[in-house]
């Protein structure tokens, strides 16, 4: 698969042979809801909670006495059929984490490389770099080339000033290669990968692996 290579004024800087095994498959939609259910699960907090009955700040003096009165007998106010009494088998703060092969999360991001790269949501840029941090500089260049919400991937680090500028622009996010996944690819509207994101990439997901 050849694309062309784009700079960020709108220019051109020749093609790239994209690597089939990344950006060439044909998108399977079960194989992504895994992966960015197991993304979502694990960057849940889990903090969630509630008081038990030995939980509740209340008095453990039998509420009346065990026979005679014509009601349930009852040892404590605490008992959840009571108001202000502790909630029963309520949440406790957990992990809501849960484990997904290595292999199988690598296939997840060729396949999400792959969806938008069929999708015709695939940009190709020469570099990522600006002489200068300046915020409006970007944001004409982003608004020229009809960027709106997209995900930029570069090599093994986000050069300074790029970096800078970017996280002033909503809709805008820059990753290294290394930070790439499933569900920050597939929330944009556009993947832009640098030549040195590829590389990166290539290196990464190579012999089918995830590094």
């Amino acid at each position: 698969m050849k694309l062309d290579v784009i700079t960020l004024d709108g220019g051109t800087a020749g093609s790239i042979e994209l690597n089939e095994a990344l950006f060439g498959l044909e998108p399977r939609a079960d194989i992504l809801h895994r992966v960015v259910r197991w993304q979502r699960a694990k960057a849940q907090a889990g903090t969630h909670s509630t008081l038990g009955k030995s939980d509740v700040s209340y008095s453990t003096k039998k509420i009346y006495r065990q026979k005679g009165t014509g009601g349930a007998r009852h040892g404590s106010k605490k008992a959840p059929i009571f108001r202000h009494g502790g909630v029963y088998k309520g949440p406790t703060p957990r992990s809501h984490a849960h484990d997904l092969p290595k292999q199988f999360r690598a296939l997840g991001l060729r396949h999400a490389l792959s969806a938008k790269a069929k999708a015709g949501e695939l940009v190709i840029l020469d570099v990522a770099t600006l002489a200068e941090a300046k915020t409006a500089i970007l944001a004409k260049q982003v608004s020229e080339l009809g960027w709106k919400r997209v995900l930029v991937i570069d090599g093994a680090a986000i050069e300074a000033n790029f970096a800078l500028a970017a996280r002033n622009i909503a809709g805008i996010d820059a990753l290294p290669a290394i930070g790439a996944n499933v569900y920050d690819i597939l929330k944009r509207d556009t993947l832009v990968i640098t030549k040195a994101g590829i590389e990166a990439l290539e290196a990464r997901l190579g012999q089918g692996g995830l590094k």
